[in-house]
């Protein structure tokens, strides 16, 4: 995904002219790169849809925090109507918190635990784990014992022994735990343009920055794409140079990766035209509704009249949040 994603990059730098290249923008890809390596066990603790949902709306909280209140040397963006801005982020607040009360379908421990088209079984003894491979259908015993068994070394570190571990974890932990790391994951994704937008502001005070927020996309994607690079090593490191990677997931991870820099561009361009305080909301709620629409439809990870009405509910403060902060920037009273 991330290799993809450089190569956007450099697309971008030709088409852009070659821009001067600013390191301090890098910085806003190690941020986006550390919330997304939190994506896995967030989705694996309370699902894509909640988990996408949150970090989504808190992603949404920070950006526009970091406009309007002049974060981390930030020059504060003004809209026409304060009122409205303020309304709309108190209301986002909330549907952060009724995301918070929907409750995910808990996998069950067969689901938690397969790998592919086996199951994956920890044993007694840390790295050590028995892999069972499924010799038909059906859960008879007469076909479980016909199941051939065997048993692989891998590090007390990989990511099976990690899923694993997560799994023991009581279901009223791995909620908090999961709500926990998509609200750090947030935060990470919502700081992200602060870097370049903080080379715009000081551009105009002393040494000269470009003010279009586009010319910032090879450096931001550069930064994504060597903290990636420095992650997945030291992944390696932890599992003794015997990284699982799975060759199908390959393709994927790619096409998805030029389909998030794409978005990403689009994202630039809408900060400088918008200011984050706008297009940060608005740009923040569709991958929510996305991953709902995904997380019920096709993962039912939500089922029930409860959970779906209010996993509804949110989405519907959630807009009508993101419509006030819209018409801060338009409407004066």
């Amino acid at each position: 995904m991330c290799c993809a994603v450089w190569i956007s990059g450099v697309i971008t730098l030709a088409i852009t002219g070659f821009p001067k290249f600013e390191p301090v923008a890098m910085l806003g890809g190690v941020l986006w790169c550390s919330g997304n390596i939190l994506a896995v066990p967030i989705i694996h603790l309370i699902g894509l849809a909640l988990g996408l949902s949150l970090w989504g709306v808190t992603n949404l909280l920070m950006g526009w925090c970091s406009g309007t209140f002049g974060l981390f040397g930030l020059h504060k963006q003004t809209v026409a109507t304060p009122e409205f801005n303020y309304v709309g982020a108190t209301v986002c607040v909330l549907a952060v918190v009724i995301f918070a009360m929907v409750k995910s379908k808990p996998k069950s421990k067969e689901e938690s635990t397969r790998l592919t088209d086996r199951e994956v079984v920890v044993g007694g003894d840390w790295g050590e784990v028995k892999v069972v491979h499924d010799s038909g259908s059906g859960d008879t015993e007469a076909q479980d014992s016909a199941r051939s068994i065997e048993k692989v070394a891998v590090s007390s570190t990989g990511d099976t022994d990690l899923l694993a571990y997560l799994d023991r974890i009581p279901v009223l932990y791995k909620r908090i735990v999961g709500i926990g790391l998509a609200l750090i994951s947030g935060l990470f994704y919502g700081s992200n343009f602060d870097p370049p937008q903080w080379l715009i502001d000081h551009g105009e005070d002393g040494e000269k920055h470009s003010a279009n927020g586009i010319d910032y996309v090879f450096p931001h994607f550069c930064g994504i794409f060597l903290t990636s690079t420095a992650y997945f090593l030291i992944y390696c490191a932890a599992m003794k140079n015997r990284p699982r990677i799975y060759p199908e997931a390959i393709t994927p991870g790619f096409i998805s990766g030029l389909i998030w820099a794409l978005a990403q561009v689009s994202l630039f361009v809408a900060n400088s035209t918008l200011s984050m305080v706008v297009a940060f909301p608005i740009s923040a709620t569709g991958p929510g509704l996305v991953a709902a629409i995904w997380g019920v439809l096709v993962f039912h990870e939500i089922t029930g009249k409860v959970p779906l009405l209010t996993l509804l509910a949110a989405f519907v403060v959630t807009i009508v949040g993101v419509v006030f902060i819209t018409l801060s920037k338009t409407v004066d009273l």
